[in-house]
């Protein structure tokens, strides 16, 4: 299967675009189906198995099943609302499905938690049960697959294929331009054709809708990012969750406003751009899969850096520090967005390309193969985005993402009471450094190198079946278990 931009960028709530994205995509399409049935249902239940029962709590993923069976869209649900949907539940005792007539739901006995169990196609997993006063019943079984993305199981227990609105299938009716299924084979059509890693994206999305139409998608991605940077930027207080983490975006930015001396502030300003964003998903608020909201701040900090560093050439340098850090307000900053985004889109082209690949050929679920899939998917696409809109060939776009994903292996995924905060907060803000050094060292080069991307990811597929079930997103396992708040 190819994956294309609305796959590996799609919009979603915090904290988790596995086990909060996904659920309530899951939720919305089995609620779908119970209304298409002649009768109304009389009985709902679901069961949650693996990594979302054991980190669903935290995760939020009981609310985001009971919000999806309500008609709620990851992309357009009021967040406001969310913190109030439980409690008015357990008042009332109905769940009104797709926003219309109720149904008896008790959150006790019909919303059920299986954290030892595993279903056999992948660790997240959910049943959804309806039952109709003529006897009948209907039954799904939904896998999260991360990013957000959701495979539906029918009742003949076949393959699960996607629901509808995710992945463009390889079937011969819908084949992209240039189908590539390996690093190695995407450089071998750069060369025949002289395209860009870019170009040759943009041609296989506009194998399927037009260019305009790209382009507004790719722009509504990037204002979303760019507006959960400065959401994060202006908000103070704690978060939720019971474990006191104090948001520290808006401190952070205040005191590197004072900054104009210190040559390494450039690093700190990208460390601000992904702390903000990781808050503002910790939270549960809007931000964009890229390609997993616990990764979601590695690649709106890298394309932050990108138009700094643009910034820092336009007023010639970084002897002229004070008169730069101004434009380092995001708000500010921002006035480079059209000056700069033809480049800011082949930013994004070239880094789904990279995880395309990742999430085909490996997973970017973290209750699969750990944060390496992850952290380790989003530095590498962040990485060889930044090459890309730096000027760098085919070959060393590859690289960058290489050296970003060979050296995020083996990471885990162990997070302190089952919330997205500890430590996934910063570990966005040095994978994303990771991502600037990767793609520099790459850029110095000339695109040859040992290890392939090809290479890198089979090790971390390889590395995540090894990897112990208890450091991947089961909060029983590392930091979750060796921290006193814990």
């Amino acid at each position: 299967m190819q994956l294309g931009v609305s796959d590996v960028f799609r919009l979603g709530i915090g904290p988790s675009s596995s086990h909060t994205v996904g659920p309530m995509r899951a939720g919305r399409h089995f609620a779908e189906l119970m209304l298409g049935k002649k009768d109304r249902p009389v009985a709902v239940e679901v069961d949650l198995y693996g990594s979302l029962a054991a980190t669903g709590v935290g995760h939020g993923t009981d609310r985001a099943v009971l919000l999806g069976l309500g008609g709620a869209k990851p992309e357009t649900v009021d967040t406001r609302e969310i913190a109030s949907l439980v409690p008015r539940i357990r008042t009332t005792g109905e769940l009104p499905l797709l926003g219309g007539d109720p149904v008896p739901f008790s959150i006790l006995d019909d919303l059920r938690f299986h954290p030892w169990d595993s279903l056999p196609f992948h660790v997240n997993g959910m049943i959804f049960s309806a039952q109709y006063e003529d006897g009948s019943e209907l039954h799904r079984t939904y896998y999260s697959v991360g990013g957000g993305s959701v495979v539906v199981q029918n009742a003949d227990e076949g393959i699960p294929v996607p629901i509808d609105g995710d992945l463009i299938l390889v079937d011969g009716t819908t084949e992209p331009t240039y189908p590539f299924a390996s690093a190695s084979h995407l450089l071998q059509y750069c060369e025949i054709h002289d395209l860009s890693i870019a170009e040759l994206v943009r041609a296989n999305e506009e194998h399927t809708r037009e260019s305009a139409s790209i382009d507004r998608y790719l722009d509504q991605i990037l204002n979303e990012m760019f507006a959960s940077v400065v959401a994060g930027c202006q908000t103070e207080g704690t978060l939720p969750g019971g474990l006191g983490v104090p948001r520290r975006a808006s401190k952070l930015r205040k005191r590197l406003e004072q900054s104009v001396s210190d040559p390494m502030v450039l690093v700190d300003w990208v460390t601000l751009y992904a702390l903000a964003v990781n808050e503002e998903n910790a939270a549960g608020h809007r931000v964009v899969t890229a390609q997993t909201n616990g990764a979601a701040g590695i690649v709106p900090a890298v394309l932050g850096y990108f138009l700094v560093s643009t910034a820092v050439e336009r007023v010639g340098g970084l002897e002229n520090l004070a008169e730069i850090c101004p434009l380092w307000n995001l708000e500010d900053l921002l006035g480079l967005f059209d000056d700069e985004r033809v480049k800011l889109r082949e930013f994004l082209l070239a880094a789904t390309a990279v995880g395309s690949l990742i999430k085909t050929n490996a997973s970017v679920a973290g209750a699969e193969v750990g944060c390496q899939g992850e952290v380790g998917s989003a530095s590498a696409m962040a990485s060889a985005g930044l090459a890309q809109a730096m000027g760098g060939t085919p070959t060393q776009v590859e690289n960058a993402a290489e050296i970003a994903m060979e050296h995020s292996l083996g990471l885990t995924c162990d997070p302190v009471g089952g919330l997205v905060q500890i430590p996934c907060i910063e570990r966005n803000a040095i994978a994303a450094v990771k991502a600037i050094s990767a793609a520099r060292i790459a850029l110095y080069g000339d695109g040859h190198h040992h290890v392939s991307l090809d290479n890198a990811i089979e090790t971390m597929r390889q590395t995540g079946e090894d990897m112990n079930a208890k450091y991947k997103e089961t909060s029983v396992g590392g930091l979750a278990v060796n921290v006193v708040e814990c």
